[in-house]
Parts: C-alpha cells; sequence; structure tokens
C-alpha cells in the first residue's frame, strides 16, 4: 500500500500584493477606501453596543516628508481584542465565524481587516495597528511586513479605546502621501461617511467629508433643497445640473438623486453613476444601476443591499441587483408622469432635449407613451412637428408614415409636392410608437406607407403618349433588365425630380444578398445563394418611373439614337440609387462609369446634341 503524504499550500504574500496591486484593485489609492472603511465599521460596531461613548470620529494625520512621511489613521470605534487580532490580521483570507460578534456580522458591515489591510503593503513596507478594545482595557500592537512575518505585543502604554494604523511611505509612493492627495482620496471615498472624517497636517486640521445629511434616509426631502443638492451633484458629479429626481426604493435600503443632464447625449454613450455602499463609494462609473434606457440621467446611489465584487468596485449582476434597477426606474417614471400632470412646460424642455431617450421608455410602457405621445416629434413633409400638431393636420385621417429613412428620402418630395402628411418613421423607436398608437388610442390609426404606395397618386399618359414613347421605353426596360428593374413613365410633382425608384421589401431582401454575397467568403456565399434561391421566387421587379414633367427626361423621351436612350437611361438608375442611399454592386458600379464616359465621348464628338 503507497503512503499518501498531506502538504499545506504556501502563500506568497508578495505575490498576493502584486495581484491586488495589478489586477484586483483599479488604483493603489484604494488602501484608503480600505483603511476608512474598517474605521467607520469600528465606529458603527461600537455605536450598536449602546452605552455613552463620544460621537464617532476617524481622524487622519500626515506627518513627515519624502519616504519617511507617515500616514495615521484613527478611529474611536469598537477595538480589537488580542483573539480579534488573531482572527482579523493574522490569518489572510479566513473567514470570520458569524455569530453576536459585531465586527463578525456580515451584514452590517463591509469593510475586513485581512484582505483589504493587505492593501496598504501596495504604499508601505510595514504596517503597524495600535489598539485597545472598548470589551478589554489592553492595549495592543500588531507588525507586519509583506513577507507574511508579523509581530504581536502588549504594551505598557494605555491606549484610548479604537484602533490607530501607522502607513510609512514605500519608496515609489510619494505620490499617495502628498496632502492633496490624501484629501481628494479621503473626500472621493468618505464623502457621505455618517462620521466626521478629520484631516490633520502641519498642525492643521478641517473636516474632509460632507456633513450628515437627513435627506439619505428620506430623499424627498431632496425637493426643499434645490440649490443644496444642485451644488452637490457639482462637487461630487463635477458637472452644473439644472434639474434632479429623487430615487428610493420600497424598502428604503437604496436611495440616491438622479440628476437630468443638462445637454443631448449620445444612445451609445456610457451610463456612468456614482454608487455608495454603506456609505463608502464603490464606483463612480456604474453602468447597470439605472435601467438602460434612463440614459439622460448621471446618478449619485446609495445602498446596503448590493452585492460589491471582490474589488468592491463593481456589483454583481444578480437578482437583487435587478430588483433595485426597476424599482429606481419607476421612480424616475413616476416623476415624469407627474411632471405631465402638474408641470408640463418642465417636462417638455426635458423631452426636447432627451426625446430619444423618452421614446425609449415609451416603446417599453404603453401607459407613458399615453401620458407622453402628444409630445413626441417627428420628421414630416410638413416640416417637424410634435405629433399633437400632425394628428390635427391629419384631420381625422390615418397618419402615413414609412418605415425606413431611406423609403422617406425617395418619396419625400414627390409627397410635399402633392401636400401628401408623410411621417419619417425610420429614425430608432418612431415606428414602434407610431405602430402602438392605436393601442393607446383607438381613434389614432398610423399606416405604412411605400415609394409604391406614393405612385398611385401619379398622372397617367394619355393613350396618343404612351403609343408615342411606346419604343423608347421598350428600349429603357431591355437596358435595366440585367438590373432586375422596370421602367414606367408618369406625370407626377415636383416636376424637378426626374425620376423615383421604388423596391418591394423582398427585391431589397434580394439585393442585400446580392451585395452581400460579392463581399463575403466563398462559404458564406454558398449559405447566401441557397437562400437566395427562396427569395427570388417572390422578389418581383423594382420600379424606376420617369417624370415626364421634367425638362430632361422630356429630352430623353424625343431622342432617336438608342445608345444615347440607353446611356441616359443607365445613368438616371444609377441616379436615382444614389438619391435614395442605396448601395450600389460591382454591376451597378460598372453602370456609373460606363455611361458617364459613353456622354462625355458622344458630347466632345457630337456637342451639337448636348
Amino acid at each position: 500500500m503507497s503512503q499518501t503524504d498531506e502538504y499545506r499550500f504556501q502563500v506568497n504574500l508578495g505575490g498576493m500584493i502584486d495581484i491586488l496591486a495589478n489586477h484586483l484593485y483599479s488604483s493603489p489609492r484604494v488602501f484608503i477606501r480600505e483603511v476608512l472603511q474598517n474605521a467607520t465599521d469600528a465606529i458603527t460596531a461600537r455605536k450598536e453596543l449602546g452605552g455613552t461613548a463620544a460621537e464617532g470620529k476617524v481622524t487622519v494625520e500626515l506627518s513627515g516628508s519624502g519616504e519617511q512621511q507617515v500616514l495615521m489613521i484613527q478611529d474611536n470605534g469598537i477595538g480589537l481584542t488580542e483573539e480579534d487580532i488573531h482572527r482579523f490580521l493574522s490569518i489572510i483570507g479566513q473567514s470570520s465565524k458569524k455569530g453576536t460578534d459585531l465586527l463578525a456580522s456580515e451584514t452590517s458591515f463591509i469593510g475586513r481587516f485581512g484582505i483589504g489591510l493587505l492593501s496598504c503593503f501596495m504604499v508601505s513596507d510595514e504596517i503597524v495597528v495600535l489598539t485597545r478594545s472598548v470589551k478589554e482595557g489592553v492595549s495592543m500592537e500588531w507588525r507586519g511586513k509583506p513577507d507574511g512575518t508579523y509581530t504581536i505585543r502588549r504594551l505598557e502604554t494605555e491606549l484610548p479605546v479604537g484602533t490607530q494604523i501607522y502607513l510609512r511611505c514605500k519608496p515609489g509612493s510619494e505620490f499617495y502621501y502628498e496632502p492633496a492627495q490624501v484629501e481628494e482620496s479621503l473626500f472621493y471615498y468618505g464623502a457621505l461617511l455618517p462620521y466626521p472624517v478629520m484631516l490633520s497636517v502641519d498642525g492643521e486640521t478641517k473636516r474632509v467629508n460632507l456633513p450628515s445629511t437627513s435627506w439619505m434616509r428620506d430623499p424627498e426631502q431632496l425637493r426643499s433643497r434645490r440649490g443644496e443638492v444642485l451644488e452637490l451633484g457639482y462637487r461630487l458629479m463635477g458637472e452644473r445640473f439644472g434639474d434632479f429626481i429623487p430615487l428610493r426604493t420600497a424598502s428604503g435600503r437604496t436611495g440616491g438623486i438622479a440628476f437630468i443632464l443638462p445637454r443631448s447625449i449620445n444612445l451609445n454613450s456610457k451610463r456612468l453613476h456614482r454608487v455608495y455602499l454603506k456609505h463608502m463609494l464603490v464606483s463612480d462609473k456604474a453602468e447597470n444601476v439605472l435601467p438602460e434606457w434612463a440614459f439622460f440621467i448621471k446618478s449619485l446611489i446609495w445602498t446596503d443591499e448590493l452585492q460589491p465584487t471582490a474589488s468592491r468596485e463593481y456589483f454583481y449582476e444578480n437578482e437583487q441587483l435587478d430588483a433595485v434597477r426597476s424599482e429606481l426606474g419607476t421612480c424616475i417614471r413616476q416623476e415624469l408622469l407627474r411632471m405631465a400632470e402638474y408641470e408640463p412646460d418642465r417636462l417638455q424642455h426635458w423631452i426636447r432635449l432627451h426625446e430619444l431617450s423618452m421614446k425609449a421608455l415609451a416603446v417599453e410602457d404603453d401607459e407613458f407613451l399615453r401620458i407622453m405621445h402628444r409630445w413626441f416629434s417627428f420628421e414630416s413633409t410638413f416640416g417637424r412637428r410634435e405629433l399633437s400638431e400632425l394628428i390635427r393636420e391629419a384631420g381625422g385621417r390615418p397618419l402615413h408614415y414609412t418605415s425606413t429613412v431611406d423609403e422617406y428620402r425617395q418619396i419625400t418630395h414627390v409627397a410635399a409636392a402633392q401636400s401628401m402628411l408623410v411621417i419619417n418613421g425610420g429614425y430608432i423607436y418612431d415606428t414602434e410608437i407610431l405602430e402602438k398608437l392605436h393601442w393607446i388610442d383607438p381613434a389614432l390609426q398610423a399606416e405604412r406607407l411605400s415609394p409604391e404606395d406614393v405612385s398611385l397618386s401619379f398622372t397617367g399618359l394619355t393613350q396618343e403618349e404612351r403609343e408615342q414613347y411606346y419604343s423608347v421605353l421598350r428600349v429603357m426596360d431591355a437596358a435595366l433588365q440585367p438590373m432586375r428593374c422596370r421602367t414606367e413613365l408618369k406625370r407626377f410633382e415636383p416636376a424637378s425630380l426626374p425620376v423615383l425608384y421604388t423596391i418591394s421589401q423582398d427585391a431589397l431582401t434580394l439585393r442585400s444578398m446580392e451585395n452581400t454575397v460579392e463581399e463575403t467568403t466563398a462559404l458564406f456565399s454558398n449559405v447566401l445563394d441557397s437562400l437566395k434561391a427562396g427569395v427570388q421566387q417572390n422578389a418581383g421587379y423594382s420600379t424606376l418611373y420617369f417624370n415626364l414633367n421634367n425638362p430632361v427626361v422630356a429630352r430623353i423621351f424625343e431622342a432617336t439614337d438608342p445608345q444615347m436612350i440607353t446611356a441616359a437611361t443607365e445613368m438616371m438608375y444609377v441616379n436615382a440609387l444614389m438619391m435614395g442611399h442605396y448601395p450600389m454592386n460591382r454591376n451597378e458600379l460598372g453602370l456609373m462609369n460606363r455611361s458617364v464616359l459613353h456622354f462625355i465621348n458622344w458630347g466632345l464628338g457630337n456637342g451639337q446634341n448636348t
């Protein structure tokens, strides 16, 4: 029988510190957050014991200069017993046993001696902890080094109840000990801490964080402190805001301020919010605490119920975060609805600035759409108008819209010339909103309009004209046959528009496939070819309508030279494609080049016919 030997992992503490500095934490300055968190947790733990303890306070003191600088962080919290020192400082990574011990309660505190304290080794080659527990009168000292060695001893001196941490500047870390940098870091992480954070430099002491405020427990109080709130937004988030919405979940465990951005913002811009977990900053770049449609909001959030990642700089995506995100989104939605009822002018201002975001919400929420739709604006042949105006212009008739921008561009001149009201539904969310109108009000009807529908209003030719131009149309049809396009001759307004290109959805799909085949790999081309076969049966032909009211078109139809007619037809075809913003394939690009060269040669050689 073979013998099995048991071994213990050898932990390289230096390697762990390197991982913390280069992979877990975003910056070495996070050590400020860790020591602040330990201090405030200790104060909270002492407060929970009751008694007549003095008001909690954290004091940070800087002394010395250069590599001799020392940073001291002191709190008047619960302190550590000798047993606590062994549990929290000497066995890195061991889970604290849960029970009645306030420091071991995972539900009340997020700061932990141990892993968090290791972050101090990023800026110091030694950590010295002096402490005295409120439970025992013994003063203790713990000294730790990054090689994994440490010492513990009892002190003869009687320290005040609480903990002091001393960090001596590590070579290369002088930046993190500069007074301005320490002050900025203390405010960055601890601005909302419930206890005073005092900074002492060269004998001068001042409070760094904000005074404790009652509105963190009841954000509705914010409405009566407008100037104070907007100034807070500027100080914490570096931007001048003009308006805000209070946020609060039903449980009261998450609250905040949703600042409305004073400028339009791109739909794809990052949603960066500032989030505090148990009063300590977790992230100023949190993207997932509000719904995606709320991209016109930059929020300040405080919570005690979300689960931070190991670095405590982000939150886990879980059911709790989903629930909080949904409730905060509801707060914003309800405030907008309240504005619609009581402050319509204020609401219209924000809609004009952040209409895209409002439309995104309306697409998801029928009740919101029912209230807000009247103020949404759309591009139309009558100009950019609010939907309420367009409904009045329609006079009870259905609202006609195109589903793509390209379709609208094709027909806008024709429709406008005939006083047809057509809405451009090609921009994001617009078609979805128009299609949902009849659900919120049966009297509101919207119908999709295609270029083919506009062509039905064209004026046809007389029998004499059809006979006169029959032969020219045959030449034109032959020229465009390879492009699966047929030609028709009509009269329509405006006369300045020579041609109108229309294509069915199936034909457009086939066209896109053919263009893709030209640019993709052989393997993918074979797949597309098999798909094309099914589409091709129903695709039909596109149509190029020539406008006989246009002088150039009239001259083309008076021509007798088939080559000239063919070249003119090809030129009009590619011109129509460009006007409709259709990408051209190789054959069409070749067609354009050939027709241009033909006209140049023909014009140079026979100038009298140009």
